[in-house]
Formats: structure tokens, C-alpha cells, sequence
């Protein structure tokens, strides 16, 4: 007999309370401290800067042939409201165009979003040593944010054809160290916005990313922000939500066998959408969540019809 209609109707909101609609404060990273390159701009193969978004052309080699609409329009959601966290790269043609070498799908997003301008690395020379030496004497600038540096690793990795080890000895750090920065760009959007401009620390970061579910990654994170909460603070929180949790898990797990089917039985109506919850002297409440008449309509007839 099926059990998965488990469901204790404990929410986020409920587990932690509080809005966190943070909104007001949070802006979008619009690299307005970049340059607007020019048919006179200097090569640069670790700076950011920005261009005019009709002077970008896509790979013709670029492997990726379709892309998912649906999933275009959230990204370019999150762009309008955050900015584009990570720059695309790009190289110089020379007709003054630049040409996608990674990140047409940010690019993409960005026309969606109604972006003019584009924050992007330009790589302009095909002397990997140069390259590499330009990346690593960004990083070792002092005025980096959290994701510019990883940002930083990554181009390394993926442009420079390095390990992490080798990574980590070209940059003087310990491969720890650049392992946990690299792991900073598998944050949400939101999140690694967040670290940009200082709104949460790295610290806050690491224990996030002990959390496997992204909504409430995002959730916390708001939290931290809202309420100012240290990272031993986070700590706690985390761990009273884990024990609410499991608390929550154990209670299931405690319902008599009769109980799952009624929740198997009336849950077939309304798409699962019901949450039971009850006391250890049997007394309880169950809720169901229903998303229109005809559901109601076709519950009822089920009663109707049955020899109840």
C-alpha cells in the first residue's frame, strides 16, 4: 500500500516564520563601474567590460542547438531583477564584432531581459601564458567580491585547460581553499548576487551549501540578510530546522497503517494535495487543499456513489 501521501502541511513559512521579501534592498548588478568598450579600448583578458549588445554574434561551433524556452525566461527573470552574475566570453573579430565563446544562453537571456549592454571577458590573444597570467593577476587584486574570484577559478579551469591543483599552485592558495570558492557558482542566482555586492559572507555561503533543497537555500538566505544573523546563528537555525524536521518524519512514520489510506483514498481526488496531523492520544486534524470545483463535484459524487 502506498504511503507517499505523508505530508504534515509544515511549510517553510511555517517551520521558520517571518516575510523575508528583501526586495527593497536587493539591486541588480549592472557592472556600471565597467567600461563601454571602443574601436580604441585597450586589450584586456581579465577585466570586465561591457558591450553593446548588437555588436555580440553567437558561435556558429557552438555545440548546443536548441534551447529551452521556459527555462530562458526565468533566467532572463532573474536578470531583470538581479543582473547577470556571471559575464559571457567573448573575442575580438575584425570587424569590431565580438563572437560568443561561452555563455550564448546567458547572452540570449540577456536579449530577453532587454539588456543594451553586456558584461563580458574579452580574449583577444591565442598565448595561453598571457591569458593565464592576466586571470591570475586579477585574482591576486584585493577589491575582488567572493564570486569574481571564483569567477576567476573557473576561467582558469575551463580557458587555461587547469586542474585545481595546478590552479591552486599558480595562485599561491591551498586547493581547499579554491575548491570552496569554485563551489560558491553552484549557489542560486539570488545567493551568489547576494555575495557580490555584501550583503551575506562567505561564511554564511559555506553553510548554505550544506543544504541540498535551493528554495530553502534562498529562504535562509533572506533570513540571514533580514534578521542579521551570524554564521553560528545560522548554524543553530539550521540545526533547529533539522530537528523540527526529523520530529515531523517520526510522526508520520508513527501513523497507524489505516490512516495512509484514507490519505491514499481522498488524495486521489484532489491530486494528493492533503496533509494529515495527529497527536499521540489519536486526536487530529486533516486539511485538503483543492484547486476547483470540479474537484469538490467529483469527491462528492464519489461518496455519493459508494455504499457509505
Amino acid at each position: 500500500m502506498s504511503k507517499q501521501q505523508r505530508g504534515l502541511g509544515k511549510g517553510l513559512g511555517a517551520l521558520l516564520g517571518g516575510d523575508t521579501d528583501l526586495s527593497k534592498i536587493r539591486k541588480p548588478v549592472g557592472y556600471v563601474n565597467k567600461q563601454v568598450v571602443t574601436e580604441t579600448q585597450p586589450k584586456d583578458t581579465a577585466d570586465i567590460l561591457r558591450i553593446p549588445v548588437d555588436l555580440i554574434e553567437p558561435n556558429p561551433y557552438q555545440p548546443r542547438m536548441s534551447f529551452d524556452q521556459e527555462a530562458l525566461e526565468e533566467l532572463a527573470e532573474s536578470i531583470r531583477s538581479l543582473g547577470l552574475i556571471q559575464p559571457i566570453t567573448v573575442r575580438r573579430k575584425t570587424d569590431g564584432r565580438y563572437q560568443i565563446i561561452s555563455g550564448e544562453r546567458r547572452f540570449r537571456a540577456c536579449r530577453l531581459a532587454g539588456l543594451d549592454m553586456v558584461p563580458a571577458y574579452i580574449r583577444d590573444t591565442n598565448d595561453q601564458g598571457m591569458l593565464e597570467m592576466a586571470i591570475v593577476e586579477n585574482i591576486q587584486r584585493e577589491d575582488l567580491d567572493p564570486i569574481e574570484v571564483a569567477m576567476s577559478y573557473q576561467r582558469l579551469i575551463e580557458e587555461c585547460s587547469l586542474t585545481q591543483e595546478q590552479m591552486a599552485v599558480r595562485v599561491g592558495k591551498k586547493r581547499a581553499s579554491v575548491t570552496n570558492y569554485l563551489r560558491l557558482l553552484k549557489l542560486p542566482a539570488k545567493i551568489q548576487h547576494d555575495l557580490k555586492v555584501g550583503l551575506l559572507s562567505v561564511g554564511h555561503a559555506k553553510v548554505l551549501l550544506g543544504i541540498e533543497d535551493l528554495k530553502l537555500q534562498e529562504y535562509l538566505c533572506d533570513l540571514v540578510i533580514k534578521e542579521g544573523l551570524s554564521v553560528r546563528q545560522l548554524e543553530e537555525k539550521i540545526a533547529k530546522l533539522s530537528e523540527t524536521k526529523k520530529k515531523l518524519e517520526n510522526e508520520a512514520q508513527d501513523l497507524p497503517e489505516e490512516y495512509f489510506k484514507v490519505l491514499e483514498i481522498v488524495g486521489k481526488y484532489f491530486e494528493n494535495n492533503i496533509s494529515l496531523k495527529r497527536s499521540g492520544n489519536g486526536k487530529g486534524s486533516m486539511t485538503i487543499h483543492f484547486t476547483s470545483d470540479e474537484e469538490v463535484r467529483k469527491f462528492l459524487k464519489a461518496l455519493e456513489d459508494s455504499e457509505f
